[in-house]
């Protein structure tokens, strides 16, 4: 496979896996009360540890994203 078109698909991948990001944290920030109550009943879990749960998501995921696909694209851009 090319390297332009393993550098293409790592941005299409960046994009779609940042927007995949926004979208928790806009759904986490506008709806957080309603996925509480949504998700207490099954997991028995404080308001606060629901924010930790969810931050810890939000923190591993980016670290992901970064790890996955930036530094692979930033590799293949300075090795061509």
């Amino acid at each position: 496979m090319p390297l332009a078109t393993v550098k293409i698909a790592l941005l299409w991948c960046l994009a779609f896996n940042y927007a995949v990001l926004l979208l928790w944290f806009i759904v986490i920030t506008v709806a957080h009360d309603l996925l509480y109550r949504i998700s207490a009943p099954w997991f028995r879990v404080s308001t606060q540890a629901f924010d930790a749960i969810n931050y810890g998501g939000l923190v591993a995921y980016k670290s992901f994203i970064l790890f996955f696909n930036v530094v692979p694209y930033v590799a293949l851009v300075v090795a061509t």
